[in-house]
């Protein structure tokens, strides 16, 4: 039974975020507030919110750095096949060397380049989406009883 009680609170939380970053995308014309890689991390923020993947440095450091990571290739080498796996590919070697692994956000160089997004794009939408996905997850996981953000203990032998 616990099971479906931690599954409804995650879905409920998941629903409320993404219903909010919704409503934002309709009532905001100028801006794009809802991509699919915000719905992914909310996997991650609400079912296993102890993850590294799922700490708030993760989540914001990771969406901004794959979106310039698409920016950059795009910018400087243009949109093509080869420029989408370059762009994904940039993104999880700084990802990676900046320990701000987030899997979602490796949607978000394809998006980058194949919407031809400009830097707006991501401030705006990258990285205030991500802070609203961090704040919620962080007043909604306080409210049901969860630790987040999580201290992870790192083991030090």
């Amino acid at each position: 039974m616990k099971v479906v009680k931690d599954s409804l609170i995650a879905a409920i939380g998941g629903f409320s975020c993404i219903l909010l970053l919704s409503y934002l995308d309709n009532f905001e014309n100028i801006y794009i507030w809802l991509i699919p890689s915000f719905g992914a991390s909310m996997v991650l923020v609400m079912s296993v919110h102890k993850s590294d993947l799922a700490q708030p440095k993760n989540i914001f450091f990771g969406h901004v750095i794959s979106g310039l990571s698409g920016y950059f290739v795009l910018s400087f080498i243009g949109s093509n096949i080869f420029c989408i796996g370059l762009g994904v590919g940039l993104a999880i070697f700084l990802m990676m060397i900046t320990k701000t692994v987030h899997p979602p956000a490796g949607g978000n160089p394809i998006i980058v380049i194949l919407g031809e997004q400009s830097l707006s794009f991501i401030y705006i939408t990258l990285a205030l989406g991500s802070l609203i996905i961090i704040i919620f997850a962080i007043i909604y996981n306080k409210l049901v009883g969860k630790d987040y953000p999580y201290k992870i203990k790192k083991d030090f032998n």
